[in-house]
């Protein structure tokens, strides 16, 4: 430091202490109040903090002020403007004529207006690719999900027939590839066979897909209409991980039938009569079908790990799935004498979908409820992977997907869709993922898939009647094996023990009780979590890191030093009746702690208790009240009490309360240095 540094501030420490021993000697405070705000304006200080050798320049003390004045509907519209309205969708109707409003509205309803009028014929031949490469991955696949339902295979291809049409309609993505899903599949599948069996009862069951597809559709269009996404985010991701992983293995199972060529199987879900069923009735097992089967799923594993390791040699992967249907097809067509009792899948009549309109099921009781309960896990699920897809390749491209108008698009989708007798559909990765690297640019890929599924089920069906259901087993146990997620476990356990939990929780109710009770678990540790982080908050003692005018975690910075006479506390959510009462019993602990720790090691005594409360975004009476009382408390222990910037409607509700005039003098500071500093020189200035 030069010399005229120096001098510099020793006049200007010299000055300030002339300025403070004039008049009558006491600290010079000029305490406001106005409807704006709270003011302490403090004669320019500096701190006296021994343990900073470093010396510093004068601080002024700052206002403390109130947040606008705002009505309380003006309040309420802001809150629920943010809570339904946080992307603003109204925004894009603003600076544009009556017709270009219009226009804008055509296009916000349906998207597809976003992207004709620019169409050509270089768009048209990147979609024509990907859209017929998705199609040979589309067939088999609407088959083998079907199968997963416990539907006929018919329905699979309904289902990537209609819904493709609908979405490229409705839908804002450009990569999205629509139809049935593995995981969606086998929980309806699961869930509908606890209460109606697929094999006794085939009309009921169907009727039940049919009508849990309606209200998977109607709790989905409501969500995106009301605007309250945000209940979906309750399946956190950990959640989904372990109930994911669950139901891959339980499915995979159940594929052991076809798999091995048994006939007698239980109807039961869970891994231990499963298990049981297959080595009870091992004297089934064929040795052919099981080879073939077997060769298959390795062929399939192989081909998706190339393409997985090979980007560019995506189409490997791709094509497997119908490659395995032609070429089993075609061995057990030529080679009817061994196969002759190999399970197949037999005719399949042409046409395309026929009305279902009909066959939904509104009649009060059970199978009602079922189809209800089933809606909203199937529509969860389906909502969770679409927009998830959807918004992955989109931020590849750089483009946006709206998730509320996704909703109201899968939605629409699956409620036309089950009165086409379509089962429930929404965007899988994998299709998505062959549509994004064949090269696809805008939704006409979904168009071109349904074309190519209309000309299977015009003219194309009757060549199914040989495919053996042992290579449905195989494509359905590769496509389920890729939704364990072993890596997210890993990261889990060492990110997040409660969601490590909450994840076993899942897969472990799903694996030995049922798909639902799994769920139920799952969120119920989620939501366990969330309310043991809301009413136990973090608190934290707070120390200055020497030479600057931070205050940080002495926990986390070790080179943070403890301010000799306080005790610096900050608080790390809202204040509310919920965490009140611990939050209270917590800081008095801390003053105890700390009392303890200068009496042990000799100190200068505690003389001011500190509270930043930045972090604390609001405030309700109860959080008020404990203010009030640990203001009291702690006079009685003769420590000062200071709040340190109160922000936003935590402000606001301290004002209205009065607890504010509590705090006139030397108690409310804009930042824990100037609390620090001002305190430390009203005690030099109080010593005769």
């Amino acid at each position: 430091m030069s010399n005229s540094q120096e001098r510099n501030m020793e006049q200007s420490s010299k000055q300030t202490k002339e300025e403070s021993s004039s008049g009558n000697n006491d600290h010079n405070n000029i305490v406001s109040k106005d409807d704006d705000c709270i003011t302490i304006i403090t004669e320019t200080t500096t701190i006296n903090n021994p343990t900073d050798p470093c010396p510093r320049l004068p601080i002024e003390i700052h206002k403390v002020c109130l947040p606008p004045h705002t009505t309380f509907l003006q309040k309420l519209k802001h809150r629920l403007f943010e809570i339904f309205f946080p992307d603003d969708p109204l925004s894009i109707f603003r600076n544009h004529t009556l017709y270009g409003k219009l226009v804008v509205g055509v296009q916000y309803v349906f998207p597809l207006f976003h992207w004709v009028p620019t169409y050509n014929f270089k768009l048209f031949g990147s979609d024509l690719i990907s859209g017929i490469t998705i199609a040979s991955l589309a067939i088999p696949q609407g088959i083998n999900y079907a199968s997963l339902a416990n539907l006929p295979p018919k329905i699979g291809l309904y289902s990537s027939f209609v819904p493709p049409l609908l979405y490229s309609l409705f839908g804002s993505s450009r990569h999205l590839a629509v139809g049935p899903t593995s995981s969606v599949s086998l929980v309806m599948g699961i869930m509908l066979s606890q209460m109606v069996s697929f094999i006794n009862e085939p009309d009921l069951h169907l009727k039940l897909a049919f009508t849990s597809t309606f209200f998977a559709g109607l709790f989905q269009a409501s969500l995106g209409l009301f605007r309250l996404g945000f209940i979906v985010d309750f399946l956190s991701k950990a959640t989904l991980t372990g109930f994911m992983a669950g139901v891959s293995i339980v499915v995979s199972l159940q594929q052991l039938k076809g798999l091995l060529g048994m006939t007698h199987f239980t109807n039961k879900m869970q891994i231990i009569p499963v298990l049981s069923s297959v080595f009870r009735h091992r004297q089934e097992w064929s040795a052919e079908i099981s080879i073939m089967g077997f060769s298959f799923l390795v062929l399939l594993l192989t081909a998706k790990k190339i393409s997985l390791k090979k980007p560019k040699l995506f189409w490997i992967s791709a094509a497997a799935p119908l490659t395995s249907v032609i070429v089993s097809t075609l061995l057990v067509f030529l080679l009817k004498s061994k196969f002759e009792d190999a399970p197949k899948i037999g005719q399949l009549p042409k046409g395309v979908n026929p009305p279902s309109a009909k066959m939904l099921y509104f009649h009060h009781g059970p199978h009602l409820s079922l189809a209800i309960e089933t809606g909203i896990v199937t529509g969860i699920l389906s909502l969770t992977e679409g927009i998830a897809v959807g918004r992955t390749f989109a931020s590849k491209q750089n483009y946006h997907v709206d998730g509320n108008k996704e909703m109201i698009a899968i939605g629409l989708m699956n409620i036309i869709g089950s009165c086409c007798s379509c089962f429930v559909t929404t965007g899988t990765f994998s299709r998505s993922a062959v549509n994004y690297n064949a090269g696809a640019k805008t939704a006409f890929s979904n168009i071109v898939m349904a074309f190519a599924v209309l000309v299977t089920l015009l003219f194309l069906m009757p060549l199914f009647y040989y495919t053996p259901n042992v290579t449905l087993a195989a494509i359905i146990v590769a496509a389920v094996i890729g939704l364990i997620d072993y890596n997210t476990v890993i990261n889990l356990w060492k990110l997040d023990k409660l969601d490590f939990l909450a994840c076993w929780c899942s897969f472990l109710g799903v694996l030995f009780i049922s798909v639902q009770i799994g769920l139920a678990i799952a969120v119920g540790v989620s939501v366990f979590k969330i309310i043991l982080h809301v009413t136990r908050p973090n608190t934290v003692v707070l120390g200055n890191i020497p030479g600057t005018q931070i205050y940080q975690n002495l926990n986390r910075y070790q080179n943070a030093i403890q301010v000799s006479s306080f005790l610096i506390l900050s608080i790390e959510s809202p204040i509310f009746f919920a965490n009140s009462t611990y939050l209270q019993e917590r800081i008095l602990r801390w003053v105890r702690e700390e009392e303890e720790r200068i009496k042990n090691k000799r100190e200068e005594r505690l003389k001011c208790v500190i509270l930043d409360m930045t972090a604390v975004t609001a405030i309700d009476s109860s959080g008020i009240d404990v203010i009030s009382e640990l203001r009291e408390k702690l006079e009685k222990k003769a420590l000062q009490f200071v709040l340190v910037n109160p922000v936003g409607s935590a402000m606001e509700s301290l004002q209205c309360s009065k607890v504010l005039d509590l705090f006139q003098l030397n108690g409310l500071y804009l930042t824990v240095e100037e609390a620090v500093a001002d305190i430390s020189s009203s005690w030099e200035h109080s010593i005769p």
